[in-house]
């Protein structure tokens, strides 16, 4: 649904009262700085950054040093104004407004010299009367305060006792105090991301003039009733009635695709109203539900609602309604303590598959329409289906939410709270509530959406005493964490949406931590609701360190992007991987080391007299480690679907950290600055896949479980070869089954000790064989071909160095890669540079002489530019 709560327009009967009027006030305005000393043209919706780099005022912010070269922008107290005549006798109408959809973030406006008010959340929406100082040729003024300053004032303000924390670790060079501003919480840095606290008018700003009475948004939900088993669809109409005397007349409420119409009697009230109406779908009409991707279709029905009122004024308005049900069931597991924790959509058990959305950009003007389909596609073909969005960024636009819709995304939906502990001023809290009601009206339409949380990592942070408070004071804070989280947002979410499951906290223990007073004594517990685990020190080649949890909902490896992303950010003194550059770019402290202490681990390191190889050889080397660690962590929480161990298991979620990423620099993404794919995207394509068959070693004996999302049972059979380093062709196969692999279960399929597997297949030793299997049916196969290393490679005997070659041929918009090897060569990795696109497939074990893969541009491109761009690296290329 592409816009629930815009203004609607009014359609007139001949001699009727007029219709509402709209002037958007987007396009050119002028930028001043605090002093005027820089005076310029900027665009709105923008930024003060983007207006002095669309005149070439600054460098790109994200070249090199900038983001600590360009902290004077954000210290300014810029003005944003522009002139304007409006279109329209103004006298006809009854009332006059200013709508802001978004302003970053504390400003005073003033029209024609005149404040009508003041700002201090970017995720609300402000509306102002300006009927009484508008006029036909009028001037406004955005004058802002700098986040930096009002933070910290605000935070000096407070006087009686700290709220942690006060400034970000060095590491991040950031700015202090944001937990004190209700503003994008990422936008003083993170430990992925640089610190721009921007200003500006950052959504749609648009004047309304309307008479009698106006809808000022329309937002619904559809509701299930199981014990009738019929369907309802409650819509709220908000309206602003003017004058004194009640509005009455009808309004007809069309869902042409289910039969469905229905004829209301209303009456307005002077003021500002909501009506409820309610639309029941009659039982004997099937209704198509959305479903998430991989589990059916994602059905939307058109809707119209038409309000005919007093005078001859007819609004309306239509939108997509999408029906489906969502549970988050907890319940006890037989064997295990604790409660279950997971979801049921229109009652079917999902495994949640997917990733942690972050802002794409730390310049919201610069996050286009395309650039949000490039990455939630790219979610949608890494056979993902769950996004959580993030709590230390933004309430992601309309058009994020309907891609989601369209494409069978889930989101777990956070409330923009993070990793901090927050002020419950009344001022702040009343804030919150109008930012938390305005976003849930706005948003609750959405399907996709299966889930509020309360914020991240505040409950873990107040419990596990990050902050080192005393235990004097801990009654303190979390006196004030339940009336932020509990008495105010979750009593607006109760208030506003009473369809979706609401979690105070990313981790939570769910169920548990309401009974323990809303704080658990242990947000981690692997027996309740979601944990975050994050462990670069083990080897993460070692499933055992993994919690086998209910739900993972953070987990991940960091690694660098790609040259040909840095490269537009750098110059060629900082290709190294100890330059400046390479740690100034590095937010999480230690975090370098720490990709090299796990490559170690079963990787040689580069080796190469020429410095820039070796630093191209190393992000390789980052990607690798950080694609097989990952896929190592992903598969033990699949195949933990359908089991206890030691009481444990029963996992229902893997949703690894983090998606995207918002600048070039090195993060846990998976999908680099503008959407190019890292190793670790290709690896979800597989690891995320809804049949997948996953080996390793326990005692050692080999295991090989399958893992079905899918929704029938499957016969399928196994087979498994062995590879020595040193031949294309296997030592041994074998073909075992047939087994009934059961829906939506994870289930052992072969067990093998691997000095019988090896005895077996000519004197193979872990050091010189490797192991690869695949479920087929009649022969032909249903699973992607998965691998087991029954060794680090860096101790591999007989890997050769491969020599591979690729012939490239165009077939209408995809170019085809014909691939042919002289040896096995793990982690094959091709490479276009700056083309936009992206491969069927990549960083494979390739055990063929030939591969053939894919190569789908996202922009125009040709096969010349192609070979010219084109470059392929396998593992003993970098040693």
């Amino acid at each position: 649904m592409r816009a629930p709560l815009l203004p609607l327009l009014a359609l007139c009967a001949a001699g009727a009262v007029a219709g509402p009027r709209s002037v958007s006030l987007r396009g050119n305005w002028r930028v001043r700085s605090g002093n005027g000393s820089l005076q310029l043209p900027g665009t709105v919706p923008g930024c003060v950054h983007s207006a002095l780099l669309q005149q070439g005022l600054i460098q790109d912010p994200y070249y090199r040093f900038n983001d600590l070269d360009y902290r004077w922008i954000s210290w300014d107290n810029w003005t944003y104004s522009k002139e304007f005549k409006i279109p329209f006798d103004l006298s006809k109408w009854q009332k006059v407004i200013l709508i802001f959809e978004g302003v970053d973030t504390v400003a005073e406006i003033l029209l024609n010299n005149v404040t009508i008010g003041k700002t201090d959340n970017m995720f609300k929406r402000y509306s102002f009367d300006i009927t009484k100082v508008a006029r036909d040729v009028s001037s406004v003024e955005v004058r802002f305060q700098s986040a930096v300053l009002h933070a910290a004032q605000r935070s000096a303000a407070h006087t009686g006792y700290p709220v942690p924390p006060s400034c970000p670790p060095p590491v991040q060079k950031g700015e202090c105090h944001v937990n004190f501003i209700r503003k994008e919480q990422c936008s003083f840095s993170w430990d992925w991301g640089p610190s721009f606290p921007t200003q500006g008018i950052w959504k749609d700003v648009r004047i309304e003039a309307y008479s009698i009475c106006h809808l000022n948004y329309f937002t619904f939900t559809p509701v299930y009733d199981s014990p009738a088993q019929e369907w309802t669809v409650a819509t709220e109409s908000y309206f602003d009635v003017v004058g004194s005397k009640p509005v009455g007349g009808q309004a007809l409420l069309a869902i042409p695709g289910l039969h469905t119409q229905q004829t209301y009697s209303i009456e307005l009230q002077p003021g500002e109203r909501m009506v409820r109406l309610f639309v029941k779908i009659n039982k004997n009409i099937t209704v198509e539900t959305w479903w998430p991707r991989g589990h059916g279709n994602q059905t939307g029905y058109n809707m119209t609602i038409l309000f005919k009122l007093d005078g001859g004024l007819n609004i309306e308005k239509s939108a997509k309604v999408y029906f489906r049900t969502v549970e988050l069931i907890e319940e006890p597991i037989k064997g295990s303590p604790g409660l279950s924790f997971y979801f049921k959509i229109n009652g079917l058990p999902i495994f949640l598959k997917g990733s942690n959305w972050i802002p794409a950009d730390s310049f919201q003007d610069r996050v286009t329409p395309d650039l949000l389909r490039r990455l939630v596609q790219s979610a949608a073909d890494a056979n993902m289906n769950a996004l959580r969005v993030w709590g230390g960024g933004v309430y992601e636009p309309e058009e994020f939410y309907r891609l989601c819709d369209e494409l069978g995304i889930m989101i777990w939906q956070d409330f923009m709270f993070a990793c901090a502990l927050y002020p419950v001023d009344q001022d702040f809290v009343d804030s919150v509530r109008g930012e938390v009601a305005y976003q849930i009206r706005r948003l609750k339409p959405h399907p996709s959406i299966i889930m509020w949380s309360g914020n991240n990592e505040n409950e873990a942070a107040l419990m596990r005493n990050w902050y080192q408070i005393s235990s004097r004071d801990l009654n303190t804070y979390v006196s004030d964490y339940v009336t932020l989280y509990v008495k105010n947002i979750r009593e607006v979410v109760l208030e506003e949406d009473k369809s979706r499951p609401f979690v105070t906290s990313s981790p939570t223990n769910g169920a548990e931590t309401i009974a323990e007073g809303w704080l658990s004594s242990d947000p981690y517990s692997k027996y309740y609701g979601d944990v975050h685990f994050y462990d670069y020190v083990s080897d993460c080649w070692n499933w055992t360190v993994f919690p086998k949890a209910r739900f993972v909902s953070e987990y991940g490896y960091q690694s660098w992007p790609s040259f040909s992303t840095l490269e537009k950010v750098s110059r060629k003194e900082d290709w190294s991987y100890d330059s400046q550059f390479s740690l100034h770019r590095q937010h999480h402290a230690g975090g370098n080391s720490e990709m090299l202490h796990q490559a170690k681990l079963h990787f040689r390191l580069p080796q190469s007299p020429d410095p820039l190889r070796i630093f191209k050889d190393t992000i390789y080397l980052t990607q690798v480690m950080q694609a097989q660690c990952v896929k190592t962590e992903t598969e033990f929480y699949r195949r933990s679907r359908s089991e206890l161990v030691a009481a444990e298991g029963h996992t229902m979620g893997a949703l690894y950290w983090q998606l995207n990423d918002i600048w070039q620099a090195p993060s846990w993404a998976s999908l680099e600055y503008g959407g190019k794919w890292k190793m670790l995207h290709y690896f979800a394509r597989h690891f995320f896949a809804p049949l997948l068959p996953i080996g390793f070693e326990d005692g050692d004996v080999f295991h090989v479980y399958g893992v079905s999302d899918l929704h029938s049972d499957h016969n399928v059979t196994l087979t498994v070869r062995v590879h020595a380093w040193g031949s294309l062709e296997p030592l041994c196969s074998r073909v075992t089954g047939p087994f009934v692999m059961k829906a939506g279960e994870a289930v052992g399929l072969y067990e093998e000790p691997v000095s019988a597997l090896l005895g077996r297949c000519g004197g193979c030793t872990r050091e010189s064989c490797v192991v690869t299997f695949y479920l087929a049916a009649d022969r032909e196969p249903l699973s992607s071909v998965n691998y087991h290393f029954l060794s680090s490679l860096k101790e591999a005997v007989g890997l050769p160095k491969a020599q591979i070659t690729a012939n490239i041929s165009q077939q209408g918009d995809t170019f085809i890669f014909d691939l042919e090897t002289s040896a096995v060569a793990p982690f094959v990795w091709l490479d276009v540079g700056s083309i936009p696109g992206r491969f069927s497939d990549n960083g494979f074990l390739m055990t063929e002489k030939t591969r053939t893969v894919l190569f789908y541009p996202w922009e125009s491109t040709s096969k010349r530019e192609l070979e010219s761009s084109f470059h392929v690296t396998s593992l003993t290329d970098v040693y």
